[in-house]
């Protein structure tokens, strides 16, 4: 499972005075799209930094092609770009209820050990998991 696809309708908080989603929650929606990925494996963030490895982003890129606005129902869809190595990247496709495309994305992140800080290599549990996917399809 190398895609996933998530939904989630945007709160009024998320949106400016126009009732247009706000540019920085694009950051949050693709978040939760690869939370949920890597939860789908049976592993949680929480799990992780609980066991010593922690994710931050380091690469983040989004491109805007038209609004969500308040209310809508919005889809997200998820993809690992590769086997990850001391990175993992991530693609994002966001979709609102009429099946138009709206935003495109892509963020890398980073294995980091919890107590040096210094960044290591994607978890064996976690390529474990992965070891079945076909990244040329």
């Amino acid at each position: 499972m190398k895609k996933d696809t998530i939904h989630t309708r945007v709160r009024y908080a998320e949106t400016d005075q126009m009732g247009v989603v706000y540019y920085g929650n694009y950051a949050q929606y693709f978040e939760m799209g690869r939370t949920e990925w890597l939860r789908k494996f049976g592993i949680s963030y929480k799990w992780m930094e609980d066991n010593g490895i922690l994710l931050p982003v380091i690469d983040l890129n989004v491109k805007f092609k038209q609004s969500a606005c308040y209310d809508d129902l919005l889809t997200i869809k998820t993809e690992l770009q590769k086997l990850p190595t001391v990175r993992i990247a991530f693609n994002y496709e966001i979709f609102n209820q009429k099946n138009e495309l709206i935003t495109t994305g892509s963020t890398t992140l980073v294995f980091v050990d919890k107590e040096t800080k210094k960044p290591i290599m994607a978890p064996d549990y976690l390529l474990e998991k992965l070891k079945e996917i076909d990244f040329n399809s």
